[in-house]
């Protein structure tokens, strides 16, 4: 009778305790501000856009492996092998998985804490004031299980959650920008070592030239025709040129060796045949400058990052308000293992506890004006992102159409000083000229086309720089599951 009255007031503690936590969830509130997105200003249309002529509508959209535009075999497999093991990016993703598991450590506030303990203790004391005689030793064993439940009254967990959600999204964005930016470094400089052998047969082809040359100055000064100066002359301008090819080689050997850190690969294991490319500069992408806030990983973490620090406001705010802690234990405490686990040995405890902090010496304000300039500082380096984005791409549309002008000029400068050298050979075989002239439309002929080809790398350049300020093929709707545990992007 006695065991079946306690136990009818532990279920109407029980009981009462439910409907406490009930009335409490109910009357919950999140405080703290809902976050809402920060204004930017964001132009109609890209100033430096106008007067191209754009390509077909189905050749504009950018593919999620943009480097294929470019239709190079190889720079194909050097991105696929830079995404699977280049090691910032693993490491960017190893912190990405980092943020995901503390989006599951917030969550588990949601949840009540359970914890069993078992224990024996064994002790001796006085048994008396006198302290001369020593009681008997004791033992009490203890099986027990504590649980204990916050309900989020104030949204404390809530916006909590609502920060860990928004950095792991954060850091989903910074993985890709991460990717996009060793994407865009390996094709230029992929492009920057393709440039490299085009000079380098440039020169080699200089060199033989020079070689004929100076073969027919020897032949004119043992024929009485020119003097020995001459002949010193050619020789100088070959051995200077032989020079200048073999310099070529020491950057080449650096670029492959940045590459090879790139695709992640030690430099002694790596190696890229010398070749020729034929990669035409591809047109830009149609862009709209509203669509550039979507499309930016940079953009993404920032907005992401001020949603995080929203969040945090609330939870500040929170330390303002009562926590309640509900609690309940029960188990078996007895001093004999024989029979420990019966009813005459149970014990119990269950009920709710109320927290209030009266004085802090002005901490949670301190807190909470931290959370607020903390989005402050987020919010204006979210617009300064933005700001930035819009640059980037005005730059690169300048760059594509300024040097695509210089290039044709340029083209036309080669031609013209191909045909200069051409007739001031033929002069000098007529000893209408000296070699000093030759040396001087030779020089200028190399000149332009070195910077043909330097023209040519540099427009391939501004070109993977736009697609990088465009965003690449990414958009910022992969981020809607980003911070969601237990599903991979």
């Amino acid at each position: 009778m006695k065991f079946q009255l306690q136990r009818s007031r532990c279920a109407a503690h029980l009981v009462h305790l439910v409907q406490l936590a009930s009335l409490m969830l109910l009357s919950a509130c999140a405080v703290g501000p809902d976050y809402v997105r920060p204004s930017a200003e964001t132009p109609a249309a890209f100033k430096e856009l106008a007067g191209w002529k754009m390509a077909q509508p189905a050749d504009l959209a950018l593919p999620a492996k943009w480097w294929e535009i470019y239709q190079d075999p190889l720079l194909n497999t050097l991105e696929e092998a830079a995404n699977l093991s280049n090691q910032s990016l693993i490491q960017a993703e190893a912190q990405y998985r980092q943020a995901r598991a503390l989006v599951q450590a917030s969550r588990a506030a949601y949840f009540p804490t359970v914890a069993a303990n078992v224990s024996q203790t064994r002790a001796g004391g006085l048994a008396s004031s006198n302290r001369s005689t020593t009681g008997a030793p004791s033992s009490t064993n203890l099986l027990a299980i504590d649980a204990t439940w916050e309900p989020d009254l104030w949204g404390r967990v809530r916006r909590s959650v609502e920060a860990s959600e928004a950095n792991a999204q954060a850091s989903a964005a910074l993985l890709q920008a991460t990717r996009l930016s060793i994407e865009a470094l390996l094709a230029q400089n992929y492009f920057q070592l393709r440039s490299l052998d085009a000079d380098r047969q440039l020169y080699d082809k200089t060199v033989a030239d020079y070689r004929k040359s100076l073969e027919l100055t020897q032949n004119q000064y043992a024929a009485g025709i020119v003097p020995k100066g001459t002949v010193v002359l050619a020789q100088t301008q070959l051995k200077t040129t032989q020079a200048q090819a073999i310099d070529f080689d020491v950057l080449r050997a650096q670029m492959e060796h940045a590459i090879a850190l790139l695709v992640g690969k030690p430099p002694a294991h790596f190696a890229i045949a010398p070749g020729s490319s034929d990669t035409r500069v591809p047109l830009p992408p149609q862009a709209i400058p509203s669509a550039l806030l979507e499309r930016r990983p940079d953009v993404a973490n920032a907005e992401r990052l001020v949603a995080a620090a929203n969040a945090q406001i609330g939870v500040a705010q929170a330390a303002y308000f009562p926590s309640l802690t509900l609690a309940a234990s029960g188990g078996y405490q007895a001093s004999a293992l024989a029979n420990w686990i019966s009813l005459p040995n149970r014990l119990w405890s269950v009920g709710p506890a109320l927290a209030q902090t009266l004085f802090d010496g002005g901490a949670r304000q301190a807190q909470s004006d931290q959370a607020i300039a903390a989005y402050d500082a987020g919010v204006a380096n979210y617009r300064h992102t933005v700001l930035t984005a819009f640059q980037e791409v005005e730059d690169n549309l300048a760059a594509l159409r300024i040097l695509e002008q210089e290039a044709q000029e340029q083209d036309e400068a080669v031609r013209l000083s191909r045909r200069s050298v051409e007739l001031m050979l033929n002069q000098y075989k007529a000893g209408t000229v000296t070699y000093l002239d030759v040396i001087t439309v030779e020089a200028s002929a190399l000149s332009n086309e070195r910077t043909a080809v330097d023209l040519r790398n540099r427009r391939l350049s501004a070109s993977v720089l736009l697609i990088k300020a465009l965003g690449g093929g990414w958009n910022a709707a992969q981020l809607r599951e980003a911070g969601v545990p237990g599903k991979r992007d």
